[in-house]
């Protein structure tokens, strides 16, 4: 069984959903699960939507963007009333969500809202390939990915994931050719709240299930040719890597590299699980593969353009060195507020 992750750009609009329709058409081979984000700037909007809410301000003006949007793209899929009917519903839940009161937590509101934009996303992408001819299924990833309480970057509750997936792969093993869609970036809590993995977490998403179901191999399609040295926004004249180990990607990862989510590679190192990263727009192309062998990673030096840091600088009242155990006390206090250093 395979994992194929697709990103925001690559359902921005109608005309993107219809490629990765055409991209799944020419690779019918062995089972899939496919891990889709919010369409395009969606989770932008939401976020957008929640401050409005919590700030007590008109958040009508956005909502009404985030529908028209997704109603345009169904639209331009030739999707009718009928075809919607399970994004329709969900629409008249956020709606309805965004009336009630605020709660007074604002990270576990945040994820009650953005987190439709995956919903909404998935939804209209099962209903078109329906309506292609594929024997798909619409899956909520909140009943396999499980994590503790915390919001907005929760944690991983391996056990309990476990157990759910195994359930779905009981499922899968039914009908060898269904595709399940579902979504990257939300999860559920131990007592049944949306949660989220952090922002740009589908390609977590993804490699938590490609651990959890021993896909043979996880697939992240991109709008760029694979990983390259340097990001091109910033460099010219970058350079294709073809193959890098996930030690490196990790590093690159941790460092600020954009092309990978920093938490992705972990699950699939454990598994030996090989990663690929696509072009959407041109499948053929070999992109880049990631897995344990290290004899490609000193051929080409990286390049790490990280903008928007802050430099902090720490010393003692006294004007002593500071030791390990300020060390210690610092860095704790930088975990409790949940600072990335």
């Amino acid at each position: 069984m395979k994992v194929y992750k697709f990103g925001g750009a690559s359902v921005k609009d109608s005309e993107a959903v219809k490629n990765v329709v055409s991209i799944l058409k020419n690779d019918a081979q062995d089972r899939k699960v496919l891990v889709f984000s919010a369409m395009g700037k969606t989770t932008n909007h939401l976020e957008k939507v929640h401050l409005d809410r919590i700030q007590r301000r008109n958040w009508q003006p956005a909502f009404e963007v985030v529908k028209s949007f997704h109603e345009e793209v169904a639209h331009g899929l030739g999707l009718n009333g009928e075809d919607l009917v399970d994004f329709q519903e969900e629409i008249g839940n956020l709606e309805s969500l965004l009336k009630q009161p605020v709660s007074g937590d604002e990270n576990f509101d945040y994820d009650r809202v953005v987190s439709f934009g995956e919903i909404l996303s998935t939804l209209i992408i099962a209903a078109f390939f329906e309506k292609e001819g594929f024997n798909s299924e619409w899956m909520d990833i909140r009943n396999v990915i499980k994590t503790n309480n915390q919001h907005r970057s929760a944690d991983i509750d391996w056990h309990r994931s476990q157990r759910s997936a195994d359930v779905l792969l009981s499922h899968l093993e039914e009908d060898p050719s269904r595709i399940i869609i579902t979504q990257g970036f939300i999860a559920q809590s131990k007592i049944g709240n949306t949660t989220t993995l952090g922002r740009e977490g589908s390609d977590f998403s993804a490699a938590i299930l490609a651990n959890l179901t021993d896909a043979s191999e996880a697939v992240i399609w991109k709008d760029v040719p694979g990983m390259l040295n340097a990001d091109p926004k910033w460099f010219s004249n970058t350079i294709h890597i073809p193959h890098i180990s996930y030690s490196e990607c990790i590093e690159l990862s941790y460092y600020g590299a954009s092309v990978i989510h920093p938490k992705t590679i972990q699950p699939l190192q454990e598994k030996g699980i090989p990663l690929y990263v696509k072009s959407f727009n041109d499948p053929e192309a070999k992109g880049t593969l990631i897995n344990e062998t290290t004899d490609y990673d000193a051929l080409v030096p990286m390049y790490i353009f990280k903008p928007d840091q802050v430099l902090l600088s720490i010393r003692s009242r006294n004007l002593s060195f500071v030791v390990e155990k300020h060390l210690s006390d610092i860095f704790e206090m930088i975990a409790r507020t949940g600072l990335n250093v």
